[in-house]
């Protein structure tokens, strides 16, 4: 599996950053290449994208959440990948979000683009397109402020 880790500070709260982020099927609006995220309960997902032209469904299990620190998942069949995506006070009204997605390239066209580093260009638009969406709104457009711990939610 690849890694890639990209951090950017966003001039928003701690809580209004993290609450926006677990608004998933909002994701649409500023990652590329998503055209849905469906929430189908408290720790699944259903995801459908186009990578490299290629449309692609799968799903996705919220394996840790934390309010206010973290979100950690894993697929459910479909494209391989997991990650985590960290938040942390970096001062007055502003928020360290840190992301590290793990996948698996499949194919030619996905291992020159990954050599290319094409996925972690994609990350980084991804955060900048999220940092602009939070920061040009006066609050969030959701929360879920519950906790998973592996089986668990609470």
């Amino acid at each position: 599996m690849e890694t890639v880790e990209r951090t950017i500070e966003v001039k928003a709260p701690l809580q209004r950053v993290y609450n926006q982020w677990t608004q998933f099927e909002e994701f649409p609006r500023f990652m590329e290449g998503i055209e849905s995220v469906r929430q189908l309960d408290d720790k699944r997902l259903h995801w459908i994208a186009t990578l490299g032209g290629k449309q692609l469904e799968w799903d996705a299990e919220i394996t840790e959440q934390v309010p206010d620190r973290r979100i950690a998942w894993r697929s459910i069949g479909g494209k391989p990948n997991e990650g985590v995506v960290t938040f942390q006070n970096a001062g007055e009204s502003k928020t360290l979000v840190r992301v590290a997605i793990s996948y698996q390239p499949e194919g030619a066209k996905e291992k020159i683009g990954d050599a290319l580093g094409l996925a972690g260009a994609r990350v980084k638009g991804d955060l900048e397109r999220f940092k602009d969406f939070i920061e040009n709104r006066d609050q969030e457009t959701g929360a879920w402020r519950g906790e998973i711990h592996g089986r668990q939610v609470s």
